[in-house]
């Protein structure tokens, strides 16, 4: 008898868990150039100011007797990465981490014009099986990614082995917008606007098409927080921003 395989989503489809990893890799490989762009059309934008609110809660140091370490995950572009650097003037490190080579090319090539461009280093990646050692990481950071990864528990549970003890996890996401009239509006938009916008601007609906479908089989806010505090996380809270258009999860290794 043939053993089941096990399933995952990929947007709408059913797919074998272990055929997502590359079908998602296609889909960033495609829009790598203009991921950006690509979250300016998803969010009307406003996902610039969701990150700049995630750095400022994360507040890293400007100084100290030792250096911060921050991995970013998924952070292929480096835009995240950026502000953190800028936010500690210089003084934070932080590994940039992506398991698509394409987004990490890109991410490199901004980064030499960064203020402080020796403070960041780009890494190819699994968030699933990460190399690098436990609790060598002051804090975890992965915006707009999570939703990505084929197996998100084995993925929290990874941010909080390589976390220090008194470390922090950070996880921008979007999420299921809940102000009743606005959600009808959001719907409209990203299932009639968004896929044309990105034929538009790449020449291919199909990737935008997938994001839009993978924000609606994400975890809801509580589901996902109990996932990290299945992963070990304390103090798990859950900051929806703009209409809960996306949230930010954090929590403690403590």
């Amino acid at each position: 008898m043939t053993e089941a395989r096990e399933t995952t989503h990929f947007g709408e489809e059913i797919v074998a868990l272990e055929d997502k990893q590359g079908l998602v890799n296609k889909v960033f490989h495609d829009v790598a150039d203009r991921y950006d762009l690509m979250n300016d059309l998803m969010s009307f934008g406003i996902h610039r100011l969701w990150k700049d609110a995630m750095v400022a809660d994360l507040a890293p140091p400007r100084t100290g007797a030792r250096g911060y370490r921050v991995l970013d995950m998924a952070g292929g572009t480096g835009d995240v990465a950026e502000r953190i650097v800028n936010a500690s003037h210089g003084y934070a490190e932080v590994v940039v981490s992506d398991i698509n080579a394409d987004m990490l090319r890109v991410g490199a090539e901004r980064a030499k014009s960064w203020r402080f461009p020796a403070q960041a280093s780009f890494i190819e990646a699994n968030a699933e099986e990460l190399p690098f050692p436990d609790r060598s990481f002051d804090a975890y950071t992965i915006a707009f990614g999570i939703r990505n990864v084929p197996r998100i528990q084995q993925a929290l549970n990874e941010a909080h082995r390589v976390l220090k003890r008194g470390g922090r996890i950070l996880v921008l996401e979007f999420s299921q917008v809940d102000v009743p009239g606005f959600d009808a509006i959001y719907k409209t938009f990203s299932d009639n606007l968004i896929p044309p916008m990105g034929r538009a601007v790449t020449g291919d609906a199909q990737p935008y098409q997938y994001l839009v479908e993978s924000i609606r089989k994400f975890p809801d806010p509580a589901r996902f927080s109990a996932m990290l505090a299945t992963a070990g996380f304390k103090r798990v809270k859950a900051v929806p921003y703009s209409g809960n258009i996306a949230t930010l999860f954090s929590g403690w290794k403590i």
